[in-house]
């Protein structure tokens, strides 16, 4: 009897404290550095956000591993709602088939909260780089094998250029980095020839002419920049499609109503022409949907990031 009562004090405890939520800031991790298309699509999201909760959402940036210090860190947190992930395919998807063993299991540490959208990425060189086309950087790197470097900060930017090389025969050198603005660093030095990262990071560098993108990793070309090439065009193949994607998530077990309120709070900013308007030119595909919807999805893209980095033979860390 006792118990009963001790579970029924809890239950409404949990209730009432979802009824009320948020009655403080939220804490928002993103996975990645500062300036990373991840951060600026997190930031844009929360700043809208806080206004439908009514309390701030502060963003802490926890780079490292892919993103799986950020995951982590959300996945170890209390599942009060008071903390939350902005996710990735990396964070969510392929981290469990790029690593030998992760500190949590990707498949049940979080509660799936709201889907934000996809972007696809450029395929970009470095302007000294001689090749100016795809199919030259192929030939090239076929020539010399292992000569030609690319850059990678997330496993996004990793399997796409792993599994580039799989599908066109060639073998290049990966370069391992911390996060996709210090790549794009490099890139821009010429300390590395080759680096595939989203619209967000490379766009800006691109129509400044600062690089060359080659092509774009969605089966279809972007509106954001329609002359450059799908890889499918460019290399006369079929079926290489990588796009990157973005949605929420809370620890495990959060209430919920706590779970459908910041589900309503992502929609309405997914929905506000502020946000729409702010990443059109960008390419980044803005896809609001229920808690269940991305859960399904997040399932299917497991599986797809799976046999991508299977197919590409791609080691595990």
């Amino acid at each position: 009897m006792k118990s009963f009562f001790a579970l029924a004090v809890l239950a409404l405890a949990i209730s009432t404290n979802a009824q009320t939520y948020p009655t403080k800031p939220i804490k928002a991790i993103v996975p990645f550095a500062a300036g990373s298309a991840t951060d600026q699509i997190g930031r844009a999201f929360t700043a809208h956000m806080s206004q439908t909760l009514g309390q701030p959402i502060v963003i802490e940036n926890k780079a490292g591993v892919n993103g799986m210090l950020g995951a982590d860190a959300v996945a170890k947190s209390p599942n009060d709602g008071y903390t939350i992930l902005i996710g990735t395919n990396s964070t969510n998807a392929a981290l469990k088939s790029l690593m030998k063993s992760l500190p949590y299991d990707q498949d049940t540490a979080f509660a799936p909260l709201g889907y934000l959208g996809s972007v696809p990425l450029i395929i970009a060189v470095n302007n000294d780089v001689p090749a100016k086309t795809l199919r030259e950087l192929v030939d090239m790197a076929k020539a010399k094998p292992s000569f030609v470097t690319f850059a990678y900060a997330s496993t996004s930017q990793q399997v796409s250029s792993e599994v580039l090389a799989s599908m066109s025969g060639i073998k290049m050198t990966p370069v391992p980095y911390k996060s996709g603005p210090a790549a794009m660093t490099d890139l821009l030095g010429g300390q590395v020839m080759m680096f595939s990262a989203d619209l967000a990071v490379t766009l800006p560098q691109v129509k400044a002419g600062k690089i060359r993108g080659l092509a774009i990793t969605s089966s279809k070309r972007s509106a954001a920049i329609p002359e450059i090439p799908t890889v499918n065009e460019a290399l006369g193949i079929k079926d290489y499609e990588l796009i990157a994607y973005f949605a929420m998530f809370a620890p495990a077990g959060t209430p919920p109503a706590i779970v459908n309120r910041l589900n309503l709070a992502i929609n309405a900013a997914a929905n506000s022409k502020e946000i729409q308007d702010k990443f059109a030119s960008l390419g980044f595909a803005i896809d609001p949907g229920t808690p269940e919807a991305l859960a399904a999805r997040n399932k299917a893209e497991t599986l797809k990031w799976a046999k991508a980095i299977r197919d590409a033979k791609i080691e595990t860390q």
